[in-house]
């Protein structure tokens, strides 16, 4: 398997015409699902190549994505189309997310037994080889493992303070936070804090 983005083999249809449509739009599809249901729902996670995806973003890949399928119409029958970014504990679904989330809490799952154990969490330390290199706890003691990308299942970022923390300053560095349009914070004493 190449990547985790599309699992199945509608999800991976369903990637083959939506995937150029993002991509044309100058962002990057992320994760494709479709849900089952009694009306089924095609969940589409796309972000930009340098994160940071916004509202507005994702509102224009709706709208062109809602068109193409229109036209396409790979789905029997009504469904809803849900839009949206990755979030802060988001999945990681390529390659290149285990070298751009290093030093990062991961969870991730193989699709088969690996040493007795299918589900590992950890901090995640790059690539190598085709292989994502996870440091995890063993017997007390931190070890650092390969897995094999083509045997992943599911792997996502663990939310943390400290991954909440950085998501706040990258938007902030990127002038997406306006820190001019908030209140101050008032502490019990009622000073302000800066």
């Amino acid at each position: 398997m190449t990547d985790l983005v599309a699992r199945t083999a509608i999800d991976r249809r369903l990637a083959d015409i939506v995937r150029p449509v993002i991509e044309d739009m100058g962002y990057e599809l992320v994760r494709l699902r479709l849900q089952g249901g009694n009306t089924q729902t095609l969940q589409i996670m796309a972000d930009k190549p340098e994160g940071g995806i916004e509202v507005d973003d994702l509102s224009a890949i709706n709208t062109a994505l809602g068109a193409t399928l229109d036209v396409e119409d790979p789905i029997e029958g009504e469904y809803n189309l849900e839009v949206s970014s990755p979030g802060i504990d988001r999945p990681l679904t390529r390659y290149k997310d285990f070298d751009t989330w290093d030093g990062w809490i991961a969870k991730v799952e193989t699709s088969e037994l690996i040493e007795g154990r299918k589900r590992f969490k950890g901090t995640l330390q790059g690539t190598e080889d085709g292989e994502i290199l996870i440091e995890i706890e063993d017997k007390g003691e931190p070890v650092t493992i390969g897995l094999t990308f083509d045997l992943l299942a599911d792997a996502k970022l663990v939310l943390t303070d400290e991954l909440i923390a950085e998501m706040l300053k990258q938007r902030k560095d990127a002038g997406i936070i306006d820190e001019s349009q908030y209140d101050d914070i008032e502490t019990d004493e009622g000073s302000e804090e800066e």
